[in-house]
């Protein structure tokens, strides 16, 4: 496909629009609403979200990881998710702290833009979940040193074929110590509405603990 097919190709988006007050007064209860269309709508990977670190030089980088809750921490209310602890992500969240999601819910015309600060969960917190995974994704989490460089598949795939002789179905499989949680705890989240020409609805919310709000919402211009 040339540059010029590329440049023609657009959609009008005209599903919804989003105002002021049909929203909740807090980002959370709003998110649960869009997250339960997005469900409802048969989108594929509902949870599924983009997640944006960036390096201590400022090197970004970014992959699509799964919402697997939302729930209270130390920091308060935030978005879940798990990965191994010596990835790329995990690297970068050791050394800086802060990231941001995007769930693009493209088929219902919606998005979701998240920045935050991020905190590592606990080891009965990551017990407790890795305990509720499939016996295949248990094992796959001790199988791959996610991000190294490996020689081919054959040595990930031996790895697992071992794995499974070792850790059979209905047996008990440890949570690797390098494999955990993350709760990214928004400072702003924005609910993205598309409209018709171009003029979207953005609302975001801010956390502002020292004002009469602990939510402010703004309308931003598209």
């Amino acid at each position: 496909m040339d540059s010029v097919a590329l440049a023609a190709l657009r959609r009008s988006y005209t599903l919804a629009g989003l105002s002021e007050a049909d929203v909740a007064p807090e980002p959370f209860a709003q998110f649960e609403r869009w997250l339960a269309d997005a469900v409802a709508a048969e989108l594929v990977e509902p949870n599924a979200m983009v997640l944006a670190t960036a390096a201590d030089d400022g090197t970004p980088s970014v992959r699509t990881v799964l919402l697997k809750a939302l729930d209270d921490g130390p920091a308060g209310r935030g978005f879940l998710f798990y990965t191994n602890y010596g990835s790329r992500k995990a690297v970068e969240l050791a050394g800086n702290p802060q990231a941001a999601l995007l769930f693009p819910w493209i088929d219902v015309e919606r998005q979701v833009c998240i920045v935050g600060d991020v905190e590592q969960l606990d080891d009965d917190h990551n017990d407790t979940y890795f305990a509720t995974r499939p016996h295949g994704s248990q094992l796959g989490a001790l199988a791959s040193h996610q991000s190294d460089v490996i020689d081919g598949r054959d040595v990930l795939e031996q790895r697992y074929t071992e794995l499974v002789a070792t850790y059979p179905e209905g047996t008990t499989v440890p949570r690797p110590p390098t494999w955990g949680g993350y709760r990214v705890v928004p400072r702003t989240v924005e609910f993205w509405q598309g409209r018709s020409n171009r003029l979207h609805d953005r609302l975001r919310y801010r956390h502002d603990p020292t004002g009469d709000r602990i939510w402010v919402l703004e309308r931003l211009s598209p």
